[in-house]
């Protein structure tokens, strides 16, 4: 895999070349850079983590929606005292990934510096 990463608007292209013109920001083909190695495996570790922590954020809207339900089923208290733990920890895990998402927008690990 070779990635040319866009120097003006930092835009990651992935082939044999860069592109002749940049599809995010419209800058030249000479303002791309070749990534070397250690920076191409960043962006695919960065990658592989933040699509985990897209598939935990959608598997915890799974479990806060069947936690509404049982809530609204209200079959007794035990059951409902279990649904609401679960959508109280769903909500709480779901804000955490949102704001280690952020983290790593701010770090730059979407992709290289």
């Amino acid at each position: 895999m070779i990635l040319f990463k866009c120097q003006v608007c930092n835009y990651i292209h992935t082939g044999d070349e860069a592109p002749d013109k940049c599809p995010k920001c419209g800058a030249p083909k000479e303002k791309f850079v070749e990534l070397n190695e250690e920076d191409t495996n960043k962006v695919a570790r960065s990658e592989f983590t933040n699509g985990l922590h897209m598939e935990l954020y959608n598997a915890l809207q799974e479990v806060e929606d069947i936690s509404e339900a049982g809530i609204e089923d209200d079959l007794d208290p035990g059951c409902v005292a279990i649904f609401n733990k679960a959508k109280e920890q769903a909500v709480l895990l779901k804000k955490m990934i949102v704001a280690e998402l952020e983290t790593h927008v701010k770090r730059n690990k979407w992709g290289v510096e």
